[in-house]
């Protein structure tokens, strides 16, 4: 069988393409197996073919930006706080809970967090878990750890900050030290 004459500009096209995919595999194949198949062992008429596809390299093959790691001049632990909580804040902007808390909230926890002077979180530990929500402790925990590394406390050397955290029933969160009020 010949050729279509509508597909015959296609081949080029999806041959490019296929080269391209073909390029961009982890694993390496040794030139003999990467050679295109004897013509007699080709069918003698392609199948139509959807248009050729572009490929792109993912986003996450881009190379990530340089972390900026600011530190605190923070001269306490309460003063850390606030550093802190705005950190976590930058971190989980779209997790955050506009306006006034309602009055009844799923969860409160209480959490002390020990950072180094470098940091990096070292230690949690709850001073009042909410033990009816285990699923909000786990967040909580995964999302302080997840926000590190934390502005370095440079008066300090190492610092341990309390904080406590409001849970609403839709998964967002205020932080007491930034809270905007409660219905």
């Amino acid at each position: 069988m010949k050729y279509r004459p509508s597909l015959r500009p296609l081949v080029p096209v999806v041959l490019g393409a296929a080269a391209v995919v073909a390029g961009c595999s982890s694993t390496s194949q040794p030139p003999a197996a990467q050679a295109p198949a004897p013509a007699a062992a080709r069918p003698a008429a392609p199948a139509p073919q959807a248009p050729a596809v572009v490929a792109v390299a993912p986003k996450s093959a881009q190379p990530a930006p340089a972390m900026v790691i600011k530190s605190s001049n923070a001269v306490d632990p309460r003063a850390y706080r606030k550093d802190a909580a705005s950190h976590i804040y930058g971190h989980n902007k779209e997790r955050i809970y506009k306006g006034r808390m309602p009055p009844l909230l799923y969860a409160i926890g209480v959490l002390q967090v020990e950072v180094d002077g470098s940091g990096h979180v070292r230690n949690l530990s709850w001073m009042r878990a909410p033990k009816h929500a285990p699923e909000v402790i786990a967040e909580i925990e995964k999302t302080v750890r997840a926000a590190a590394p934390y502005p370095a406390p440079a008066r300090m050397g190492k610092v341990v900050y309390t904080d406590t955290w409001l849970w609403h029933k839709s998964g967002r969160f205020q932080l007491d030290t930034l809270t905007e009020g409660q219905d």
